[in-house]
């Protein structure tokens, strides 16, 4: 059976996997499919899992937080955040839903610190207002 390289990069490591069959993923228009020798093809991931396989019945699960996905000279390269491989469906699954979680926690922490330091500069902008006209 034909294969290609998957490259596997995020902020903290790399991961090159050779022997790899088949690759399936997720973007804005649905799921795809790539095998050995596909065209050059450029997309992004959506929040989730994407899966590949090493033989045909063996397959892997990739869980990630959107991803951008190059195709090109048979290698797969997928660039993300944070990335999680297991053989486990049910297992990997658990882990992105936490993951998913924290992303939503981190993202109202966020928001909230923003909203603060917004509410700090109001403060400050009309303090000072105060002040000019209080000079003048």
């Amino acid at each position: 059976m034909n294969q290609f390289v998957l490259n596997l990069f995020d902020a903290s490591h790399e991961q090159r996997i050779a022997g790899v069959t088949s690759f399936i993923g997720e973007d804005a228009t649905g799921c795809f499919g790539i095998q050995a020798n596909h065209a050059r093809f450029m997309t992004t991931l959506v929040f989730g899992l994407a899966r590949f396989s090493l033989s045909l019945d063996e397959w892997q699960y990739l869980a990630l937080p959107g991803a951008v996905v190059y195709f090109n000279n048979n290698e797969l390269t997928v660039s993300t955040r944070h990335f999680l491989i297991d053989t486990d469906l049910e297992r990997i699954s658990t882990l992105l839903e936490q993951q998913l979680i924290a992303e939503e926690e981190n993202l109202r922490a966020t928001r909230e610190s923003l909203h603060r330091m917004e509410q700090a500069m109001m403060k400050r902008m009309l303090a000072l207002k105060r002040k000019t006209s209080w000079q003048s």
